[in-house]
């Protein structure tokens, strides 16, 4: 078989393989004893999966491990041109090729090294890895009990159309173009979401202090000091008749999501009458904590007019009147309001993975707030980079849609 678009000067079948007839090594490595205490700001490069991304690194957040752990994990040493691959989680699939910057570096165990031999460019198996096809096979070997991840067996399976070292050479200069693109744009949302971050979390303050870090020139009202149940009330509706049939899923980082395309299966029951009924607009606080989010996370339904969730979270919705919804929605990503919550839950409270805190407590928290004319300038300024980010993230999604479509063209 051959490609149906490809470089005139080339003919012939492309060779049918196994990835393991083109690689040296197939292999993980694991995470220092003692995690993240043991991670150093200089050092050699850890490289985890958060660092993967398709086609191309990140490397804003890369850990570092210091030369005595580095000789214990030499196994795993990375060199330049190795082709990495995400083997577990909702990454999976991710794959880059390690820079020489890269080099000497480590994997953790969620992060594959493929070396491979002269049959093939890294960047050339790096980019057939993206495929639709390899993608939709590394989904079919996480069906069922498989869904742990991939194995070192399974990537040694993957099947591989290859055509001469010539034409891979030359269909990887065409795809560097796109790819070197699509990671400047990484980079600038990146640059965007860290713009937004810095700014919700000056703008914003605890309720134990009696001034944000910013204030907008020309506002000197004071802020004030309000309980949980000053500004919101409990919502404990629930979807009789099974009205409503979008499960929703809480994800600390993304929000409230439709359970089914977040697990690509349900894991809700049948019967969904028991479960909250919640509108656009409409908040949930879920009080499992995870790295990143010590005191949970609160979300409002941004995506969907309406949806159902599990009774574990605590639902509620404001009065306009109070606050402004988006406001609070960009409140609730500082960590601002994490003192109120520890003042009535100390570190120790915590349960399998939940907060120990009761309805009540959470609705007697404190939080200090701007008044409403100023709550309305610092969601407008926010609005304004949170579009920007979108708009960005919907270019990103072109460009990759675009590369697909190329993938699909050049490759078998």
């Amino acid at each position: 078989m051959s490609p149906s678009l490809r470089f005139p000067e080339f003919t012939g079948e492309w060779e049918r393989c196994k990835l393991g007839t083109l690689a040296t090594k197939v292999g993980s490595g694991s995470t220092p004893k003692g995690g993240d205490a043991v991670y150093t700001s200089i050092g050699h490069y850890f490289v985890r999966s958060q660092n993967v991304g398709m086609g191309f690194l990140m490397l804003d957040n890369i850990a570092h491990i210091n030369d005595d752990i580095h000789q214990k994990h030499k196994a795993t040493e990375i060199y330049e041109n190795d082709v990495l691959l995400n083997i577990t989680g909702a990454s999976i699939g991710r794959t880059a090729v390690a820079t020489k910057e890269l080099e000497g570096g480590n994997v953790n165990q969620h992060v594959c090294i493929i070396r491979t031999n002269s049959k093939v460019n890294p960047k050339f198996l790096c980019d057939y890895i993206q495929t639709q096809r390899i993608q939709n096979h590394i989904k079919s070997l996480q069906t069922g009990g498989s869904r742990e991840g991939l194995n070192f067996e399974q990537i040694r399976s993957f099947p591989i159309s290859l055509p001469s070292i010539n034409e891979q050479n030359k269909l990887t200069c065409l795809l560097d173009k796109i790819n070197e693109r699509i990671a400047t744009q990484v980079r600038f949302i990146e640059d965007l979401k860290k713009l937004r971050c810095a700014i919700i979390e000056n703008v914003f303050c605890s309720p134990n202090h009696n001034e944000s870090a910013l204030r907008f020139k020309g506002n000197t009202d004071p802020l004030s000091t309000y309980r949980m149940e000053d500004f919101c009330s409990r919502i404990t509706r629930k979807n009789k008749d099974n009205q409503c049939s979008l499960v929703l899923t809480f994800a600390a980082q993304y929000g409230l999501v439709d359970q089914e395309s977040f697990f690509n299966k349900t894991v809700a029951s049948e019967n969904l009458a028991g479960y909250y009924l919640l509108h656009k607009g409409e908040f949930a606080y879920n009080r499992s904590y995870s790295a990143g989010y010590d005191w949970g996370a609160v979300k409002r339904l941004e995506k969907y007019p309406e949806g159902v969730l599990s009774t574990l979270y605590i639902c509620f919705k404001i009065d306009e009147s109070a606050v402004d919804s988006d406001y609070l929605a960009y409140y609730f990503e500082s960590t601002k309001w994490h003192k109120g919550l520890s003042d009535i839950a100390g570190e120790g409270a915590r349960n399998h993975g939940l907060l120990n805190v009761s309805v009540n407590d959470y609705f007697n928290t404190r939080h200090r707030f701007h008044c409403m004319r100023e709550q309305k300038i610092i969601a407008s300024m926010l609005n304004v980079i949170s579009q920007k980010e979108n708009d960005e993230i919907a270019l990103y999604d072109n460009y990759q849609k675009q590369k697909q479509y190329l993938l699909r063209k050049v490759f078998i």
